[in-house]
């Protein structure tokens, strides 16, 4: 026991247990049942470091990750989605940690949608080796948009003066307090198209060979159910998660749920806590603001879907 704790190298720490374990032919080891982690990825896909506002991004999820693919007799992990979308950067930074992994570990990736995996929520799906929806699951929606409002109009009933001074041509560009440009306007859309390209180059490089309708079709950021997604090349199979994992590796594979811990900080605030106990016994305000906020920016981007 004493070699063992002396030996930092934890590769070395597994193997030798393992083949102590294998020796004394501990119970269950030597046929362990199959493990699959579950990785839920639902709302909104943004950079949330405030108070704890619900969501999806790369900082919280590098532990939940790492979690998932280090799992004893992994045989898969499976991505349950559920998302209309969001930060194109974030969605990037977690594919590409998502694909770093899995080629890092050599552990197939299956992707389920569930409501909706669209935009950013399917840019995330494409990290998969496979991709599983529902008939009705919305699915696509490989474009970009941007949205604001203009209240240049709404200050001038007010009485109230707008002051800007900027050092740069293009720094007050798209002010929603000024009318707009359209010198702003056609840099925005170059921006745009930028990332359009950065989305429709991950997606013929995920799914190479499965997409067969053509381009101009797909990707206009238009959406579609689960059924006409399969048609179109967009996802490789209709299933829910439970049903087509158990059909894969048998009927006594077990799921490990991975899911974010929280500090204890935050559990005694009740920061960032979706449980209805933590905003009724806390009565954290800024808590609820943030919930709120959360949930109109959700409901806005589910509403597009019909959802």
């Amino acid at each position: 026991m004493s070699m063992l704790a002396a030996t930092p190298d934890k590769a070395y720490f597994n193997v030798m247990l393992k083949k102590y374990l294998e020796k004394w032919r501990i119970p269950g080891f030597r046929n362990p049942k199959p493990n699959v982690a579950v990785v839920r990825l639902s709302g909104v896909i943004a950079d949330r470091s405030g108070l704890g506002r619900s969501g999806i991004s790369a900082a919280n999820l590098v532990t939940v990750l790492e979690s998932a693919f280090d799992v004893p007799h992994l045989k898969a992990v499976a991505l349950s989605i559920n998302s209309p979308g969001g930060s194109p950067v974030q969605s990037s930074l977690i594919g590409k940690r998502i694909r770093a992994l899995a080629k890092e570990k050599e552990v197939p990736v299956i992707a389920f949608a569930e409501d909706v995996a669209a935009s950013g929520g399917y840019w995330l799906a494409c990290a998969a080796d496979e991709i599983y929806a529902d008939e009705s699951s919305i699915i696509g929606s490989i474009g970009v948009i941007s949205a604001g409002f203009g209240f240049q109009d709404a200050i001038k009933k007010l009485g109230v003066e707008r002051r800007v001074h900027a050092a740069g041509d293009m720094k007050s560009a798209l002010d929603p307090f000024l009318k707009e440009k359209s010198e702003d306007i056609d840099r925005l859309k170059e921006l745009q198209e930028d990332v359009h390209n950065t989305f429709i180059n991950m997606v013929r490089e995920r799914r190479k060979g499965k997409l067969t309708a053509k381009e101009k079709e797909l990707f206009t950021g238009a959406f579609w159910t689960g059924k006409r997604a399969l048609e179109l090349g967009l996802v490789d199979g209709l299933g829910e998660l439970t049903e087509v994992i158990q059909e894969r590796f048998g009927d006594k594979v077990r799921f490990c749920p991975i899911e974010q811990r929280q500090s204890w900080f935050k559990q005694k605030l009740g920061i960032g806590s979706h449980s209805k106990v933590g905003l009724q016994t806390q009565g954290n305000f800024a808590n609820c603001v943030e919930e709120v906020l959360s949930v109109i920016e959700e409901k806005s981007l589910r509403g597009k879907f019909g959802l």
